[in-house]
């Protein structure tokens, strides 16, 4: 193993980082973490603190789950890889879909396409509605709908239907045929609308209006976060999501829920559809289905999905991924499973996750550098940082990554994106590990 200084001068020089530019990384070397136990992190100096990121909101049942590294261990002792294309399938990768499919009945989801992350799953769900249509005579269902500010992956597919201009403009034209609507975002919205069960509502209006003005018959599907993640913890008003289902069916529209980080707990119910009482005819989950030590995802398909698809000669799906249905993912996923079912974290995340919102609203009181604090559901929270409050400027980098640098010295790894501090952290956070959380940003915040 080289040593540390070795790493520190060659990090940023040879590999280049997501979401950030080569330069970047050389200018402002990344950290480099080395170590972890239970919810907590160790840098290469020696620095712990509590992940308040989880990982990228995948690390549910943090860094210590026994369980599931033994059940990796286990599987690559006795099937390490078998592929699952026509013709073979794996032990291990039916039992997990038995087990999703009972995990997510109450969502009416029981069938499952295993994919290898989040972005392959949301490929796999655009591509199986535009299949769904065409297999049911309507080969003109192409388009897609999907709201601003939304984050859906990095693959073509997904870029395309992000409500980001940072995940967009520098790789278009991509897929033709996608539009976005208004987010219910109440901080910045177009109608200057601060209510949220009236945005909600406008919002909705915005959706038929673009169905009508597209023709509903041109729609394969509308892709939507139940709570809007990377693109700064927005959650909408309870009336939003049955609002949408209601319109998608009405117009012949699928609607697909991408849960890649609200599924298995994250908002304080199991599912964000659940959260929300509704049912989607698709779900891309990801992240949480095996916390992290593998990379795997599944996209879980409803009763329409079903019929058009099971029992139909035309229906050979010709899409797949080389490590769907991984054996060693297969069996994280079910042990992962069976430790979140086991420790009931939805409990926990929604009690911990109170406690950091009404921390950080306490925040907001303090200091004028908090524009808006968003959360309270589940450990899913957000602080967008302004430099000016009556306009709501947002604040500039420089200040942005002096709060980060700050907490994390305080004791805590938050994530920094554009003017938005977001907070993820594992669902088996303590009491106490969410103050000592509070206490770095104070100290963050109070820095600046």
């Amino acid at each position: 193993m080289k040593d540390s200084n070795f790493l520190k001068e060659y990090n940023g020089r040879l590999m280049w980082h997501p979401m950030t530019s080569p330069q970047d990384s050389i200018d402002q070397p990344p950290r480099i973490i080395t170590g972890s136990d239970g919810v907590t992190i160790t840098d290469i100096d020696g620095h712990t603190v509590v992940d308040a990121v989880g990982g990228l909101w995948n690390v549910n049942l943090g860094y210590s789950c026994q369980p599931v590294k033994d059940a990796i261990a286990a599987q690559l002792d006795k099937l390490p890889y078998y592929s699952t294309f026509r013709g073979t399938s794996n032990d291990v990768a039916i039992e997990l879909s038995y087990e999703l499919g009972e995990f997510f009945a109450p969502d009416g989801l029981s069938r499952t396409f295993f994919t290898s992350g989040g972005s392959d799953s949301v490929e796999t769900a655009l591509r199986l509605a535009r299949q769904y249509h065409k297999l049911r005579g309507e080969a003109g269902r192409t388009k897609f709908l999907s709201l601003k500010k939304g984050y859906h992956g990095t693959h073509i597919g997904g870029a395309s239907v992000n409500g980001n201009a940072n995940f967009r403009n520098a790789y278009e034209p991509l897929l033709p045929g996608c539009y976005h609507i208004p987010a219910p975002y109440t901080y910045r919205n177009p109608f200057n609308e601060t209510d949220p069960e009236r945005l909600a509502q406008l919002c909705a209006a915005a959706l038929e209006d673009e169905i009508a003005f597209q023709g509903a018959n041109t729609i394969a599907a509308m892709i939507m976060e139940p709570i809007l993640g990377a693109g700064g913890v927005i959650p909408p008003h309870k009336s939003f999501a049955p609002m949408v289902q209601e319109i998608c069916n009405r117009n012949g529209i699928l609607l697909i829920a991408d849960e890649v980080i609200t599924a298995y707990g994250r908002t304080g119910a199991w599912s964000g559809a659940r959260l929300w009482g509704v049912q989607p005819d698709m779900m891309c989950t990801a992240k949480a289905i095996t916390n992290g030590y593998f990379p795997f995802g599944a996209v879980m398909l409803g009763d329409r999905m079903i019929e058009m698809f099971e029992n139909n000669p035309a229906a050979r799906i010709g899409h797949g991924y080389t490590y769907s249905g991984h054996p060693v993912g297969a069996a994280a996923a079910l042990a992962c499973l069976a430790e979140t079912r086991r420790l009931n974290v939805v409990e926990n995340a929604a009690a911990r996750g109170t406690q950091l919102y009404q921390g950080c609203l306490k925040l907001l009181e303090k200091y004028d550098i908090i524009g808006d604090v968003r959360g309270g559901y589940g450990l899913m929270t957000a602080i967008e940082m302004v430099s000016d409050r009556a306009t709501r400027k947002p604040i500039d980098a420089i200040t942005a990554t002096t709060v980060h640098e700050v907490a994390y010295q305080s004791g805590a790894m938050v994530r920094i994106s554009g003017p938005n501090l977001i907070l993820s952290p594992p669902l088996v956070l303590t009491e106490r590990d969410a103050d000592t959380i509070l206490s770095a940003l104070d100290a963050g915040f109070a820095a600046v």
